[in-house]
Parts: C-alpha cells; sequence; structure tokens
C-alpha cells in the first residue's frame, strides 16, 4: 500500500517533487522513491505490508525500460510469481507490487486483466516511444486523480488532491457546479472533482497518454478479468476472499460496527486468525444509535479481542479541518470524523492493516432507498425522483433556496450528477434493482464511499481491505435474482442467510442503522459543534463567497435549535464541511462557468 505520483511530457523541479511526495508522507512513511527523467517522473511513498524489506517502488526488471509505481495490494501475486517464473522471470523479494513490470512486459496493456486486487498502478515505458499508462481496480478502491494539459499534451496524477495540486502546473480554480454536485450527491460523482481542472480515474478504465496520441481514457469490460474467481454460495467465496485478504507480514486487525456485514467478516476471519482484534468507535456521553453493545457482543461471540475507541464530541471543531484536508473536496458524511479517529487509534495500537465491512450494501442491496425505488417500481409507481433525493443532502426542490442569485445564474443548467450515470438510472439493462446497483457500484461507491475510507485510513498510515468488494464477492451478488436481494420489505437477503448460524441471533433480528455520527443530537446550542458552525456559516463570510444566501441559512439553524431533524442537521453540516474546505483550498468565487470536460470516457 503507498502513495504514488508523477507526471508525463512535462518539466518539473526536483523540489516540486519533493513537495508532492511530502504531502503524502503519512500514507506512505516507510520508504520514499522516484526515478525521474527529463521529461517524467514516478514517485511512491510506501506503506510497507507485504515484504517489508523488499518492494522498492519504483519497480523495474533488469532491462529497466519499464518502471512502475503501486498504490494497493495484488492479492494473487504468489501465483502470478510462479508463472511468471515458468516464463523465464526472475524475482528478488517477495512484495506483492514486484510481479508488475514483468507482467506488463509479458501482456502489455492487458496485464491489468490478470490482476486480482485493488490498485491505482502507473507504468511508464521507455522501450519505443515513451508512453505512460495509469490503470484503477474494477470498483476504485484505489483513487488517482490527474490534471490534463491538452493544449501542453502534460499529465500530472497523484492519489491524493492536496498533493497533485502542489505541482505549480495544476491549477486550483474550483469547478462552478460544485456546490451544487455536492448537494446532489454528497460529494461529485463520475470524473468530477470540485476543482475544475482536476479529474479522478473511474473504476475499471486503463488510461494511455503518449507524445502521438494524447491521453485516452478507456473502460475495461467488466468480464475482461481473468482474476477473483472463486466459486461456490456466498458464505463459502466470502470465506474465501477474508482468507486470502488475511495474508500480510504486519499485523491485522477488524473493523466491527456490530452491524451485519463487519459482524460477518469479523466472525469468518477469526476462523483463521483466533487472536484477532477488533475495533469499534462511540462518543462520549449518552448518543442515538449507539452501536457499541451490539460490536463488542460480536466480537465476544466470535472469540476476538475488542478495543473501544471513544471520540468526545468536544474535539469535532478540532478534527474536522484535518478531516477535510485530508479528503481534498467535501464528503457531506459526518461519518468522516468518526472514521479519521477511528483509524488513528488503529494505528497507534499497532495495526497496519484493517478488514471492514463496507461495500455489502451496494453489492447486495441493503439500502432502504433501494428497497423503497425497487418496490415502488414493482407497484408501478413513479421511483426515480424519490431515489435521487434519497442521496443527496436535502431534496432537489429545496437545494435552490440555498443559492444566490448569481451563483444560481452561474450554475444554468449544468446537470448535478453525470448523464451517464443518470443514463444508466432511467434506461440501463436489467431490472430497476439491476440498474440501481449499476448506479450504486460504479458512482456511488467509488466517489463518496471509497475515496473516503481510502484518505481516513492512509491519513494514519492504515491499510483497508474491503472483502465484500472483491471481484468474486460483486459477481456472486450480482448474480442473484432480485428477490434474493430485495423482497417482502427485507434486503440483504442472500447475504441475512449466509450469516445464519454464524452471527448471534440479536445481530440478525436488529434493524439497520447507518454507521455514523449522531449529528443531529450534537449539533445543538450550548455544543461546541454549533458555535463552531455558527462562525464559518457567519453572513458575513457566506456573503462575501456570494454562493449560499446567508437568510437561508439563519433559517436552518433557526430551525434545527427549535425543532432538530435529520435533513437540516445535515444541511448545516455539509455546508461547515463546505465552508471549511473552501477556506482551505482558496476562498476566492468560482471564476468560470460550466464547460463540459474533454477527455472522452470510452
Amino acid at each position: 500500500m503507498c502513495r504514488i505520483y508523477g507526471h508525463f511530457n512535462a518539466v518539473v523541479p526536483s523540489d516540486d517533487l519533493a513537495r508532492v511526495g511530502k504531502l503524502q508522507l503519512h500514507g506512505g512513511p516507510d520508504w520514499q522513491g522516484c526515478a525521474i527523467g527529463p521529461t517524467w517522473s514516478l514517485g511512491s511513498n510506501r506503506l510497507a505490508v507485504m515484504d517489508p524489506a523488499g518492494g522498492r517502488q519504483p519497480y523495474r526488471p533488469a532491462s529497466g525500460a519499464v518502471h512502475v509505481v503501486l498504490n494497493g495490494e495484488i492479492y494473487n501475486h504468489n501465483e502470478l510469481r510462479n508463472s511468471l517464473g515458468a516464463s523465464g522471470y526472475r524475482f528478488t523479494d517477495r512484495c506483492d507490487g514486484s510481479v508488475l513490470p514483468a507482467l506488463y512486459e509479458l501482456y502489455g496493456d492487458a496485464f491489468v486483466d490478470h490482476l486480482d486486487g485493488m490498485y491505482a498502478i502507473a507504468v511508464l515505458d521507455l522501450r519505443a516511444e515513451p508512453r505512460l499508462v495509469l490503470a484503477t481496480d474494477h470498483l476504485g478502491m484505489k483513487p488517482l486523480f490527474y490534471h490534463w494539459d491538452e493544449r501542453r499534451g502534460a499529465l500530472y496524477f497523484s492519489s491524493e488532491i492536496p498533493a497533485l495540486l502542489a505541482f505549480p502546473q495544476v491549477p486550483a480554480d474550483r469547478w462552478t457546479p460544485g456546490l451544487d454536485a455536492y448537494l446532489a450527491t454528497r460529494t461529485p460523482f463520475g470524473e468530477r472533482t470540485m476543482f475544475r481542472d482536476v479529474s479522478v480515474l473511474p473504476p475499471a478504465v486503463t488510461a494511455v497518454c503518449d507524445l502521438s496520441r494524447g491521453l485516452r481514457v478507456g473502460r475495461r469490460s467488466p468480464g475482461a478479468s481473468h482474476a477473483g474467481h472463486r466459486d461456490g454460495e456466498v458464505r463459502d467465496v466470502l470465506r474465501q476472499e477474508v482468507d486470502a485478504l488475511l495474508e500480510a507480514d504486519v499485523p491485522v486487525a477488524s473493523i466491527t460496527s456490530g452491524g451485519l456485514d463487519s459482524s460477518l467478516v469479523t466472525t469468518l476471519a477469526t476462523g483463521k486468525v483466533p487472536e484477532l482484534h477488533t475495533f469499534n468507535i462511540a462518543y462520549t456521553g449518552t448518543w442515538p444509535d449507539d452501536e457499541r453493545h451490539f460490536a463488542r457482543a460480536v466480537s465476544d461471540h466470535a472469540g476476538a479481542r475488542y478495543h473501544q475507541v471513544e471520540l468526545d464530541p468536544v474535539r469535532l471543531p478540532e478534527l474536522l479541518p484535518h478531516v477535510v484536508r485530508h479528503l481534498g473536496q467535501p464528503n457531506a458524511d459526518p461519518i468522516t470524523v468518526s472514521s479519521y479517529a477511528l483509524f488513528a487509534a488503529v494505528r497507534e495500537a499497532g495495526f497496519t492493516v484493517a478488514l471492514t465491512g463496507d461495500g455489502a450494501d451496494e453489492a447486495f442491496g441493503g439500502y432502504r432507498r433501494m428497497r423503497n425505488a425497487a418496490e415502488a417500481a414493482a407497484a408501478g409507481k413513479p421511483w426515480y425522483e424519490d431515489y435521487l433525493d434519497e442521496l443527496a443532502v436535502l431534496p432537489a426542490r429545496l437545494r435552490g433556496r440555498l443559492y444566490t442569485a448569481d451563483y444560481a445564474a452561474a450554475l444554468g443548467a449544468a446537470p448535478a450528477i453525470p448523464q451517464e450515470a443518470t443514463g444508466i438510472l432511467r434506461s440501463g439493462p436489467g431490472s430497476v434493482l439491476d440498474r440501481i446497483t449499476s448506479f450504486e457500484l460504479g458512482y456511488r461507491l467509488p466517489a463518496y464511499h471509497l475515496r473516503r475510507v481510502d484518505h481516513l485510513s492512509m491519513a494514519s498510515a492504515v491499510e483497508v481491505r474491503l472483502p465484500f468488494c472483491q471481484q468474486s464477492v460483486v459477481r456472486q451478488a450480482l448474480r442473484l435474482p432480485d428477490r434474493s436481494r430485495i423482497h417482502g420489505g427485507a434486503v440483504k437477503r442472500a447475504l441475512y442467510g449466509a450469516a445464519r448460524g454464524v452471527l448471534p441471533d440479536a445481530v440478525l433480528a436488529r434493524e439497520k442503522q447507518p454507521f455514523t455520527l449522531p449529528v443531529s443530537a450534537m449539533l445543538a446550542p450550548g455544543w461546541p459543534l454549533w458555535d463552531y458552525a455558527r462562525d464559518l456559516l457567519a453572513a458575513g463570510r457566506l456573503r462575501q463567497a456570494g454562493e449560499i444566501d446567508p437568510r437561508a441559512v439563519e433559517r436552518l439553524f433557526a430551525r434545527q435549535a427549535a425543532r432538530p431533524d435529520g435533513t437540516t442537521a445535515l444541511t448545516l453540516w455539509a455546508l461547515l464541511v463546505y465552508e471549511i474546505w473552501r477556506e482551505q483550498f482558496g476562498s476566492a468565487p468560482p471564476p468560470a462557468p460550466y464547460r463540459e470536460h474533454k477527455v472522452v470516457v470510452s
């Protein structure tokens, strides 16, 4: 697991490259390496997980003409090393990424079809015409941000936005529709970020950049990969993947919320790691939706060693700026602060790898909005608008009331959600549930969920591994008929079936609740979070920014003080996060009207 960065077809002084690498040091404290040419670079900050003594990046074969950097883990590296050895390749260490140069030499751009793992990879091929190849895994578990200067034919990339912006050639202008997109989906979806000239590679793409043809970003077929195939029922496949993901040369722990998904991962993991340590986060005091007793019960049932992390709500104003800085752009989920504190505690306790239950809801049909839409569609009722409203900070009919006239005019008719994504929802193949699942896995999960997990775990140099996001588990979920996912008001039916006899009945019987911060209760007069929000969302600041109407925000505060509710609290939270981000990354109003992005994803 690492942080990577680099550039192609541009001149970047070594001091600037050092600054880019330093900004990602928190995610890769164990080794720094950078290969530099006259017009290119490949850099890495390494978090040592496999073969800590080996694995020096950039990786390269004996010929020295191919350089590779990797952020992530290649879980089938042993099988690949054996097969490449049979083809004459020799390796000096056991690091998972060391197989990549040979794999690329043998298979070219199709090398990713042989990978089972989570990854963002950069390959620099100097054997003929110089070319840079960037590749992401099937779900985008490891993000890769980039700036493409079409006029100069120059490309810059990194694992995190703040590091990318440290390249002097990368503009930091904000994307005008970003605020609306953020409030519509809680963070921008697709290739878009909150910065006009910064994009993120979608899941399952291979991008190629060379001097003659520039940048081409191509999607790989979902069925293209030869790796990650496992047969069996849901529980058997998940157990195999949990076992595989426990392989590491550093201590491994598990995150346990007390819900179905993380509990199942934790219990299966104890079959291979009897002394497994589990971590749960809760908040000092008495708050709604406290899950610690469920998490402890699961840990005790599994025979694991339980660690309770407590976060004092008084610290929220102190922690939020750090969270926003690590994310690089706003994410409206209050869970961000919880995650940041939790992973810091995991690392402090001596663990470098943590397993989580993320991704199960998207793949197996676990969200209320998915159930509501599927049931409405089955009854012949409208579902599309209500489903989108459930994704948002607040419904579409209310968002416009927050904006100033100037921002509304600058926004124009810019779509808040990429049209490719809404096209899948409206007219993609399969049932309504199939279309929603494709949208959730392809757009919401990578942007809103996986990038958050990646950034906030790596902020403390913790590698998160995600069994439910493994290719074989996702394939197993997608093969299920609708009724095995959602039916009769029940969600994740196949997964609940897989958990019977494995988890305590109390876990199977409890109602689903989100793993998040009880922000509606904490955002109240007399609490530090309330005072902090009042200061940062003061009328003068909002008026100067020119996007949010101060009168609308004052009405939100009045409503939350008199009659607290989840939507009002989340809106105030989201606006607070946005204001912190705006302050950190430049407070000038968005300077340019909306324009289409020019890089085509095929």
